[in-house]
């Protein structure tokens, strides 16, 4: 079995890739379906800094066109002509999902949101009925990486995220938060982070808005904010200072006409715009009007390569850990494949234990008692003499150059040729 990494990511792709090839629920589930009709396993990671597919099957996928025009076929061509997608297999495959899940690849290191994110890619594969043995043990393992890193290093031990970085951003802009405005557009996670960080940085005020009522009302409720109607968006604009948006929605809710609106109604006053979703909420148009200052997901990089310099220190202790799970997990996927040969190893023998001692004990006159107690020596004997070649086999060291003499020693080359048809008629069957 091989593991195979098909994606984009913020260090390979502009954010207007990154954006048409973002997944929402339903497009995720068609990607997964389509995908598990040509691998035996596939699971998506869809963030808004990349687009992963990890597959596992019996060959390495080395070619990314196939899965890319999964995704074309589902989302449309993408904006830009041959889109970054890179393909990595093996152990590098493993590698960085693990370092994914330790914050270590993210835009801003150390950031919490990813390891949800890691889990609920699995999750969705599960539901999809994508997944595989060993897709389950390599994001299982992946979300232990994440947990030992943040738990062993101090990568972690200040919360930061996309959201944190924003809010670092608004304070270097127009000046101090405790005499500015800030309208959060958004009531998801990204949005009540952003929020929750205004707070400790001391906002003068803050509006919340979004598209779902009782979400924007209950998180201004805690944060001590003023709501408003997300059909009123525009006119808290024009009250604040500083706007962040992270929606989740497919098109933007600041357009060009909007934001035009805006600023003829506050011709003196700046206005500052972060935009961290992808998709992105707010109309790159718009920072070609005067008196304003837009910032999307690509311009946070600088400010996140800020943040990488105060946490490099912290990176080698991540990598150490990163690499011994990849050794841990490379051995038990190199395991699975002597699973076979030790299996039919196993069934040949005591097929001849059973018929040799059936030929044995239908001469005599023995008890049941008598008779269980030598079908069991014999089955003990089997096991201490099989020990050792079967513990050789599975040494992830020595396992791969024993495999084909123990086939040829054991006479199996049949046994496993019907093992192999019976696994296809099996993945063949509907039922």
């Amino acid at each position: 079995m091989n593991i195979s990494l098909i994606g984009l990511s913020h260090k390979t792709a502009p954010v207007a890739v990154r954006e048409h090839f973002a997944l929402d629920a339903d497009e995720l589930s068609r990607v997964l379906s389509r995908l598990g009709e040509t691998y035996a396993g596939v699971a998506v990671l869809s963030t808004c800094n990349r687009t992963e597919i990890y597959i596992a099957d019996a060959q390495p996928v080395d070619d990314p066109r196939p899965a890319v025009a999964v995704l074309s076929e589902i989302k449309g061509n993408p904006p830009l002509e041959g889109a970054p997608f890179v393909a990595v297999t093996g152990d590098a495959a493993s590698r960085h999902l693990f370092r994914v899940a330790a914050g270590v690849e993210s835009m801003v290191v150390g950031e919490s949101e990813v390891l949800g994110q890691v889990r609920a890619a699995f999750t969705a594969a599960t539901v999809a009925g994508t997944h595989t043995p060993a897709l389950s043990r390599l994001f299982h393992t992946a979300i232990r990486v994440g947990r030992k890193v943040r738990e062993q290093t101090s990568i972690g031990r200040r919360p930061v995220s996309v959201s944190s970085m924003a809010v670092d951003l608004a304070r270097k802009g127009p000046g101090d938060l405790s005499e500015k405005t800030v309208l959060v557009i958004g009531a998801g996670e990204a949005g009540q982070l952003t929020a929750n960080n205004l707070i400790g940085a001391g906002v003068a005020q803050m509006i919340v808005t979004s598209r779902t009522t009782e979400r924007t009302a209950e998180i201004a409720e805690a944060l001590g904010a003023r709501a408003v109607p997300f059909d009123q968006r525009a006119q808290a604009m024009i009250d604040a200072d500083i706007v962040i948006s992270s929606t989740a929605a497919h098109d933007n809710v600041v357009d060009i006409d909007m934001a035009r609106s805006v600023m003829t109604k506050r011709p003196d006053r700046p206005l500052l715009l972060i935009d961290i979703a992808v998709p992105r909420d707010i109309d790159p148009a718009i920072r070609d009007l005067p008196n304003v200052r837009l910032y999307d997901i690509d311009e946070l990089q600088a400010f996140a390569e800020q943040n990488l310099e105060l946490r490099r220190g912290e990176l080698a202790s991540a990598e150490a850990i990163v690499e011994e799970d990849v050794a841990k997990y490379s051995d038990w996927l190199r395991s699975l494949a002597v699973v076979p040969t030790v299996a039919a190893i196993q069934e040949r023998a005591d097929a001849l234990r059973l018929a040799e001692l059936e030929r044995t004990l239908s001469r005599m006159d023995l008890s049941p008692e008598d008779r269980a107690r030598i079908e069991a020596m014999t089955a003990a004997l089997v096991k201490k003499l099989l020990h050792a070649p079967i513990t050789r086999l599975k040494n992830p060291t020595d396992g791969d150059r024993y495999t084909e003499a123990a086939r040829a020693l054991f006479g199996l080359a049949e046994d496993l040729r019907v093992l192999d048809e019976d696994a296809q008629i099996e993945d063949a069957d509907p039922s």
